[in-house]
């Protein structure tokens, strides 16, 4: 079991520093081999994802990543920024289901920002699809306008897209997921005024058939976005579009307390998968060892389940985690009265000795 290990920038190098330790620590037969990507790999070799780092990508069976970006990157050209990374990653890999868990461990519902009533208990999965959508439809750019309300004026435009067959994959992704969970699909659109969503909400309920035992229901994102701050228990399975996904799952990060616990897998139809935590590089605290690692290792436990078909290995995992909680041990970010704050390398010390 081949993983291309790509720490990135920022507090990635920490955080995945201990979920590589997590790993080891379990005695499966895992190669890991580290390369560069993101601004690491821009001040190296020029690029945010190097020939050498995609290859590496390519032939793995899964890719752990860490973060990526920094503010003193901001200057470059779009096609050169560590985010970029990302996105080739997506692109190459042909990883078209992004799975978000939000979920509001026992330990932590004080932290959230929520009454406690309505978030104990919570787990809540949002599926996005990661290839369509307005962050690669064609065309798109910038140009002096030769129409609209102002006509000779600078510009910007986009284009959202969607096709069936992509539409009509993620909805499987959902429904088989909703399956091994409470059979409920809840699917974010904007049909009221958008054609692309128009079809999306079609095919949608067309696959929904395919499935008569699970539930399916329509939402707009406007209505959801309220939704999963007036009741987040409402929901199951969320399966939503590209740019929607992006911004919803990360409104859902912040109902479980602190999105420095949340980890997430990017799957492709062979299910190699890129696994990350749910947050970014977080520049401001790099090198003070204090951030959070168990996004990142929560992540690595997600990759042993879907790609590695290492599901006892990963349950060991997830299981050390909410003993680790149990105990009162708190890095700063989800730290509270009462709790034992600790750093970076003392929580993934915490989760090894938990794996017994």
């Amino acid at each position: 079991m081949k993983i291309a290990v790509l720490p990135g920038d920022g507090i990635g190098t920490e955080i995945v520093e201990q979920a590589v330790r997590v790993l080891k620590a379990l005695d499966l037969k895992l190669e890991m081999e580290t390369a560069l990507v993101g601004g690491a790999a821009y001040d190296a070799h020029g690029h945010p994802l190097p020939e050498a780092t995609l290859q590496l990508a390519k032939e793995a069976d899964a890719v752990l990543f860490g973060a990526v970006g920094d503010w003193k990157y901001d200057t470059l050209d779009r096609p050169l920024r560590p985010e970029q990374a990302i996105l080739g990653l997506r692109k190459n890999l042909g990883l078209f289901a992004n799975f978000r868990p939000a979920i509001c461990y026992e330990q932590l519902v004080g932290a959230s920002s929520l009454k406690p009533e309505l978030v104990a208990g919570l787990d809540i999965l949002i599926i996005r699809e990661l290839t369509g959508d307005i962050y690669f439809g064609q065309p798109r750019g910038r140009r002096v306008s030769p129409d609209g309300h102002f006509p000779g004026a600078e510009e910007a435009f986009d284009t959202m897209r969607y096709s069936r067959p992509e539409i009509e994959r993620i909805a499987r992704v959902a429904f088989e997921a909703a399956r091994k969970r409470s059979k409920r699909v809840t699917s974010v659109d904007k049909a009221n005024v958008l054609e692309t969503f128009q079809l999306w909400k079609d095919v949608v309920t067309e696959i929904g058939k395919e499935y008569p035992d699970v539930e399916l229901d329509h939402m707009y994102v406007d209505n959801a976005a309220m939704q999963l701050v007036k009741a987040p228990k409402k929901f199951d399975v969320v399966v939503t579009g590209n740019m929607f996904g992006d911004i919803l799952s990360d409104a859902a990060a912040m109902l479980t307390g602190s999105i420095g616990m949340l980890p997430s897998a990017s799957l492709n139809s062979s299910n190699q998968g890129l696994y990350e935590p749910s947050h970014g590089s977080a520049p401001d605290i790099a090198g003070k060892g204090v951030a959070n690692p168990l996004a990142t290792i929560l992540s690595a436990a997600m990759m042993l389940r879907f790609s590695l078909n290492q599901v006892a290995a990963a349950d060991r995992i997830e299981s050390a985690v909410q003993k680790v909680l149990a105990q009162g041990l708190r890095t700063p970010d989800i730290y509270s009265e009462g709790t034992t704050k600790v750093g970076t390398r003392e929580m993934g010390d915490a989760v090894l000795k938990a794996l017994g």
